[in-house]
């Protein structure tokens, strides 16, 4: 999964790239590739329909939404205040995919919770 974001962040740069990770138990299962509406290298936002679509996806097959993701494209995979005043989904770790040093892409998670930033571990297996 985290090898998919990676892909969606290179197909999309210059701009930034978004979608949401559906699972269960706090387990990611799925990556779901969401258009951004912003379509911009500096911001980021799920493309409504394409949201409301990734949801009934993500009840359908029982999952829960576990995630969040976007790219950082010139910057490092650390939440910016945008980040922090957008985060609109308190039980859902926001994955960051950072293309700063396109060879070496970071990926980072972080819980953002009443404008706090805590970073999450991320168990990749």
């Amino acid at each position: 999964m985290v090898e998919e974001m990676i892909a969606h962040a290179r197909d999309e740069a210059p701009n930034e790239c978004c979608g949401m990770i559906g699972g269960a138990d706090g387990s990611a299962t799925t990556v779901y590739r969401s258009i951004n509406a912003e379509a911009s290298p500096l911001r980021y936002s799920l493309d409504a329909s394409d949201q409301f679509r990734i949801m009934q996806e993500i009840e359908k097959r029982g999952e829960e939404l576990v995630g969040i993701y976007h790219s950082h494209t010139g910057s490092a995979a650390y939440p910016s205040q945008t980040d922090v005043n957008l985060a609109a989904y308190p039980d859902a770790v926001y994955v960051i995919v950072s293309l700063e040093d396109p060879q070496n892409p970071e990926v980072r998670g972080f819980w953002i919770r009443d404008g706090k930033i805590d970073e999450a571990e991320l168990d990749v297996v």
